[in-house]
């Protein structure tokens, strides 16, 4: 069998990431970070994403949890309500994801702040949102904006398809968010690892 070029590709993806997060506003950093900040205490995070941009929301949940931030994920049975103050991280690539868009809408009539994390600030979920942090790499096809439309059509890029750019760069970049929340905490591996789960 002739070699794939499977580890050239994935190499070729880790410079993409690279340069894409070259590229990431440090000050829409800082208000995530605020905004984070902010929750200690009595608030509340919430993290909501559809698709993969869910999955990488899971993932930055709960690390956040680890941190020991009180944080939850949109649609799960042991969510609570969200109330006035807590803040709502919304994950989508193209910013016209109708779950992420409506629970964005509902968390600002609720008076929650909204973070925004996408490729499209100017989108409807990035004029919705307090904060956004812009991260390149999610192509929308013309005229297809709905998340469930893109996945029927497979237009995508050879090496990037549907928004992977976008969503390996988020998983990323939140990581290093967390990283940074680490650090400003003070907390060490030990914290992290008495939050872990012990029952899986």
């Amino acid at each position: 069998m002739p070699p794939t070029g499977v580890a050239e590709k994935a190499l070729r993806l880790t410079e993409m990431i690279r340069e894409n997060l070259s590229k990431v506003d440090e000050g829409e950093l800082d208000g995530l970070i605020r905004a984070l900040l902010r929750t200690i205490g009595s608030g509340k995070i919430f993290v909501v994403g559809a698709g993969r941009s869910g999955l990488v929301g899971r993932a930055f949940a709960m690390r956040l949890m680890h941190v020991g931030f009180s944080v939850y994920v949109v649609g799960e049975t042991v969510t609570p309500a969200l109330k006035p103050g807590d803040v709502l991280i919304a994950i989508s690539g193209s910013g016209e994801t109708r779950y992420p868009i409506t629970i964005a809408q509902e968390a600002k009539k609720i008076g929650a702040l909204v973070v925004a994390v996408t490729s499209f600030p100017n989108s409807t979920l990035g004029s919705l949102a307090d904060a956004v942090v812009t991260i390149g790499g999610r192509v929308v096809p013309r005229g297809q904006k709905d998340y469930e439309a893109r996945q029927i059509m497979g237009i995508h890029e050879p090496l990037t398809p549907l928004g992977t750019l976008f969503e390996l760069s988020a998983m990323v970049l939140l990581d290093a968010v967390i990283a940074e929340m680490v650090h400003l905490l003070g907390k060490s591996e030990e914290d992290l690892a008495n939050r872990h789960a012990t029952v899986e």
